[in-house]
């Protein structure tokens, strides 16, 4: 493992996990699905306490995406109570510990406990300032685009915008992450080597760090690693590394 450094200054403000591996973790153990998801709980607690650690800002966890209402019904159902819970159970140490919660996608597809779980914390937490945890539930980065686009075009027909006004800015505006950074750090875990539809217009120069551990397997150090992994790229954004250098 990695040694832990105290140094932060290198660290990045906005990290966006994509959680794989709950389902395979628990056919390892011999359990149901929805035993790997409510382990993976744990997973969360521990990161978010390593995010704060080193005091990244913003913490983005790819919860369910639109494609999982594809998945059996009882393991939607299992979720959408274990989100509920987990945010009731959860929601006064993350209030004490100044964590601002948010959430990002298609939320009316949600059953109506899940949504007042949702609007409860946020608003419970929404004067936070500390990190700001957001859950992508029920999220599709193409819907999302879509959706944007889609706004746009009416606000254009309405004569609300012009077409020269639209530029890269403006189109991040009618992204739901419109109030937080784009990530620079992108973290998937369970050995898979895909995006699956997040944050696909935000990540546009974004890190990648891929891992085999499963979800439920995947602490504190697992997530250190991953920052030390940062640390030690060069960040170049189209410059050459000599550019880089002269303006350090």
């Amino acid at each position: 493992m990695s040694n832990t450094t105290d140094n932060t200054s290198n660290n990045p403000e906005h990290v966006a996990i994509i959680m794989d591996g709950n389902g395979r973790w628990a056919y390892n153990h011999g359990k149901d699905r929805l035993y790997g998801h409510n382990t993976g709980v744990g997973s969360v607690r521990e990161v978010l306490t390593a995010a704060q650690k080193h005091k990244v800002k913003f913490l983005t966890l790819y919860t369910f995406s639109t494609e999982n209402w594809n998945r059996p019904k009882d393991e939607v159902d299992g979720l959408m109570n274990l989100f509920a819970k987990t945010i009731a159970e959860e929601i006064e140490e993350l209030h004490e510990n100044g964590v601002r919660i948010q959430f990002i996608g298609n939320i009316d597809l949600l059953p109506d406990f899940a949504k007042q779980a949702l609007f409860s914390a946020t608003e419970y937490t929404k004067n936070n300032t500390g990190i700001t945890l957001t859950l992508a539930l029920s999220y599709s980065s193409r819907w999302e685009i879509l959706n944007a686009t889609k706004r746009i075009a009416q606000e254009i027909k309405e004569g609300k915008l012009s077409e020269e006004e639209v530029n890269e800015t403006l189109f991040s505006r009618y992204l739901t992450t419109a109030n937080i950074p784009d990530p620079e750090l992108i973290i998937r875990t369970s050995g898979e080597f895909r995006i699956s539809n997040f944050l696909l217009w935000q990540i546009a120069y974004s890190e990648f760090y891929f891992t085999d551990t499963l979800w439920p397997d995947f602490k504190e150090k697992d997530f250190e690693m991953a920052i030390n992994s940062y640390q030690n790229r060069e960040r170049r954004f189209g410059k050459t590394s000599s550019q880089i250098n002269q303006l350090s």
